[in-house]
């Protein structure tokens, strides 16, 4: 299983031209995935540019590396259909974490890296992690894959436990 490092608060906040899967528009969720862990949003109806800011929260430990996600539009009489999924190494944001305790940064805000899109990772746009009071966080636009457009925005902190990643 791993060892424990914290808290992974995801804050899924905003789709950006998702595709139409209803006859002019689509009813999206989105389902996000860590390890063998899973939560959803709320359906946001008749949206292709939906606003959750809905914040969905994670055990982290040091064997899982990879956020995934998938965006779906809702169904009434029918399966759910795909509107495309995307992923986030969070080796970044855990390298990051480790880096602020050696920096020993725990007020005010300092950036700590930045992640540039490549063929590894499903970023729209260069990503920021920064130490914001103690808190590694990373904001960032995902590229949804095997569907013609769509981004998801998210919102990633790392809440540590006391016996976490502070080696």
């Amino acid at each position: 299983m791993g060892e424990l490092l914290g808290l992974l608060k995801v804050m899924v906040v905003q789709g950006k031209k998702l595709v139409i899967r209803d006859f002019k528009t689509s009813d999206p969720y989105v389902v996000v995935k860590l390890g063998d862990q899973v939560a959803k949003t709320k359906v946001i109806n008749s949206c292709l540019n939906p606003v959750w800011n809905e914040e969905l929260t994670f055990s982290l430990n040091d064997s899982v590396g990879v956020l995934n996600l998938e965006v779906f539009d809702k169904d009434r009489f029918k399966a759910d259909d795909k509107m495309g999924h995307a992923h986030l190494n969070l080796q970044p944001l855990v390298s990051a974490a480790r880096m602020s305790h050696v920096l020993r940064v725990s007020s005010g805000e300092m950036a700590l890296r930045k992640v540039v899109p490549d063929s590894d990772n499903c970023l729209a746009r260069e990503s920021s992690i920064s130490c914001i009071n103690g808190e590694v966080v990373q904001s960032v636009w995902l590229r949804l894959c095997d569907v013609e457009s769509g981004e998801i925005e998210l919102k990633v902190r790392l809440i540590e436990t006391c016996g976490g990643s502070s080696r």
